[in-house]
């Protein structure tokens, strides 16, 4: 039996836009490439910002390593997993509590961060290694379908508040929220082809010029401010950083690893879900890759990096797996970490905008844990079934974070931890149902 090559062979894709997926290994041509990967990049754009802006690590070059990342990221994977390396957010309590940071400008102690970083990567990327010569069932076992669908659901439910909240602050932005959400959905439902494939890129730039003319023509709300971009340089290299390594800020940060392979493995499940492809032989250089681009990152000022659930939640809609869309993603974030300019065009995107498109992103997400559980036919007329899925969900959805020692798991840590060790407890006990429990009661 000859071994299998490591990358992928590439084939264009011969189906019909309105109703066939573009799969993992087949490519689209050119034109159709690169503006579905300009919509990658404008779904990651948001969050991938937000995350260094959180932690006082500098935007741009978050964007720029992030590029770098999701082509490395394809390459250590061979073209097999769809996916975008961006800012984590699994970082953002272990970045402040490490370094002290309060909230507001560049992090003073961003060097420390930069060392916990850098060991939680190496950590990552040794459970990858693991994973690629043993393979996945020992993950299998503590992550069935009904585990891994609910930290997917988990995922898009504890984002969503934060996202709300976004928009939640002046009533203006909360319509232009609702206005982009109803831009996004009507492209999705009464378009076909290649513009149904863009519905959020499309719905993005019609929510933009709906509220331009609503703001900066009728002044009924706060203006697009268009100064950054004529300001800003055409060309200009991020700033580097060092990090520095101490025991604390380590043993802080590094722990966020096993956040990643749960938050990660919740990711691939769902694309495996949506492709109808097994991608469990590769999940293993998934995880050594994402940990390897993390202390990539790391090693020169960028946040720890993960595979990104907005862009999970483009391929859902889209039904555009390829993953030759996501170097085109990776070049085009490059470009915004060398170009001020470009950056600055992108950042004049309200908040509302980009919060409408995250409820629709974020939903899709949640909708798509839901359907591992339909696809694996997850048995919820069982107690322990109910219990697990029941427990966990709301945990994620209302960010109930513990803390083990000094380390904060954060909401959808202590989540996918209650999820796993429920099912743990729960997977071998009693199989009596609800519906059994009833009759005992009755009779």
């Amino acid at each position: 039996m000859s071994k299998e090559a490591w990358f992928a062979k590439f084939k264009p894709y011969q189906g019909n836009l309105d109703s066939t997926p573009v799969q993992i290994d087949e490519y689209l041509p050119a034109g159709k490439s690169i503006v579905l990967g300009l919509q990658h990049a404008f779904a990651m754009f948001g969050a991938t910002v937000l995350a260094p802006l959180l932690m006082g690590f500098d935007p741009n070059l978050t964007i720029f390593i992030t590029g770098i990342g999701t082509i490395l990221f394809f390459l250590i994977t061979g073209g097999r997993m769809p996916s975008y390396l961006g800012s984590s957010f699994a970082f953002i309590g272990a970045v402040a509590a490490a370094t002290g940071y309060a909230g507001a400008g560049s992090n003073p102690n961003i060097a420390l961060a930069l060392g916990g970083t850098i060991v939680c990567g190496l950590i990552y990327a040794l459970i990858g290694l693991v994973v690629m010569k043993i393979g996945t069932a020992w993950i299998e076992k503590l992550m069935p379908p009904l585990v891994t669908g609910a930290i997917v659901m988990i995922i898009g439910l504890n984002l969503a508040p934060v996202t709300i909240q976004s928009v939640s602050g002046d009533s203006f932005d909360s319509w232009m929220a609702v206005v982009t959400i109803l831009c996004i959905s009507l492209v999705a439902v009464f378009t076909r082809g290649m513009l149904r494939r863009l519905l959020l890129l499309v719905g993005l730039v019609a929510a933009y010029l709906v509220y331009f003319v609503l703001t900066n023509v009728l002044g009924l709300g706060k203006p697009i401010d268009f100064a950054p971009i004529a300001n800003a340089a055409w060309f200009g290299l991020p700033t580097f950083y060092s990090p520095v390594f101490e025991a604390n800020a380590i043993l802080l940060i590094a722990p966020v690893a096993l956040i990643l392979v749960a938050e990660n493995l919740g990711h691939f499940k769902a694309v495996s879900a949506m492709t109808g492809k097994n991608l469990d032989p590769y999940m293993g250089r998934a995880f050594f890759a994402d940990g390897v681009c993390t202390s990539l990152s790391g090693s020169v000022g960028g946040t720890g990096m993960t595979t990104y659930a907005e862009n999970i939640g483009v391929m859902a809609v889209t039904k555009v797996y390829s993953t030759t869309i996501f170097v085109i993603a990776g070049c085009f974030a490059i470009l915004l970490g060398l170009s001020p300019k470009f950056g600055a065009v992108i950042s004049t995107i309200p908040v509302a905008l980009l919060g409408g498109a995250s409820i629709v992103v974020f939903g899709l997400i949640t909708i798509a844990g839901a359907k591992i559980w339909i696809d694996h036919k997850v048995d919820f007329t069982q107690n322990s079934t109910l219990i697990i899925a029941a427990v966990s969900l709301i945990m994620g959805a209302g960010n109930l974070s513990l803390k083990i020692g000094s380390f904060d798991l954060g909401g959808i840590g202590t989540a996918t931890l209650a999820a796993i060790l429920l099912n743990l407890l729960f997977n071998r006990g009693a199989k009596t149902t609800l519906v059994d429990a009833k009759q005992a009661v009755s009779h």
